[in-house]
């Protein structure tokens, strides 16, 4: 059985009452692992929707911008990397000079036939897709 989502206050809580705390946090590589855990087995993880055609993508929520998820040297990423992003997007960086954090605004997803997905509507999608 997939588990479902709601929003409540902006934090995102599983059908089971478990509440995923990364969902307001600025996106880091911690925040996305958090999150892979949150989604695991769901559509909401790359590895369990790459076959349907989702592609690892993020959204600036402010801006509507769309990008997939690429590696530093622009290669297509088959998960989500922070390396890829608009510089603008990009709030800190490590001492190596890797993504540390973006912006509040941006939010980790997935694109499909050019459109942009959260991981909870991937999760969704595929979940009635498979009862169909």
């Amino acid at each position: 059985m997939t588990e479902q989502t709601t929003r409540q206050t902006d934090t995102l809580v599983w059908a089971n009452g478990a509440e995923a705390s990364s969902a307001c946090s600025a996106l880091s590589p911690r925040t996305l692992q958090e999150q892979n855990r949150c989604f695991e087995g769901t559509g909401g993880v790359s590895k369990n929707n790459c076959d349907a055609g989702f592609r690892p993508a993020y959204q600036h929520a402010e801006t509507g911008e769309t990008v997939e998820s690429r590696f530093a040297d622009g290669s297509p990423a088959p998960v989500h990397v922070l390396e890829g992003l608009p510089s603008d997007w990009v709030k800190a960086r490590d001492a190596e000079g890797r993504v540390s954090e973006v912006l509040q605004s941006v939010i980790a997803g997935f694109v499909k036939n050019g459109e942009f997905f959260t991981r909870e509507q991937a999760a969704e999608y595929l979940a009635v897709d498979a009862c169909a």
